[in-house]
């Protein structure tokens, strides 16, 4: 393996724990109704349904993100979840996106630099 590919990997694997890290954080205050993000939610105005689905969605995919072969579809996954988030927080919360749209940005690095792997 050359260096660089090294270095990558080495790169990737701290952006995958450290996302799944936040992820796992944020996924259980939405799972046991942190009561900002109660708020959060009725404020978006999908209903507290989405809150536990979203929850769920970021709470399985920092366990994917762990796993080497799946640490893609984590990173798609929470791709999707990230770019909801900045457009929920400019249209409905407004208020600022910088900490998903870091997310989001690490979440797309993961899914460059994976899917490269897996693709030879």
């Amino acid at each position: 393996m050359p260096q660089a590919s090294k270095a990558l990997n080495l790169v990737l694997w701290m952006l995958q724990i450290l996302a799944a890290v936040m992820f796992l954080y944020v996924g259980i205050l939405k799972l046991f109704s942190a009561p900002m993000l109660v708020r959060g939610f009725a404020i978006i105005g999908l209903g507290q349904w989405f809150r536990y689905f979203t929850g769920a969605v970021e709470v399985g995919s920092a366990v994917l993100l762990l796993r080497p072969r799946l640490a893609v579809v984590g990173a798609v996954l929470l791709t999707c979840t990230m770019t909801g988030a900045v457009i929920a927080h400019l249209t409905r919360l407004h208020s600022s996106p910088a900490v998903p749209l870091v997310l989001l940005v690490a979440c797309v690095i993961i899914v460059w630099g994976r899917a490269r792997a897996l693709l030879g």
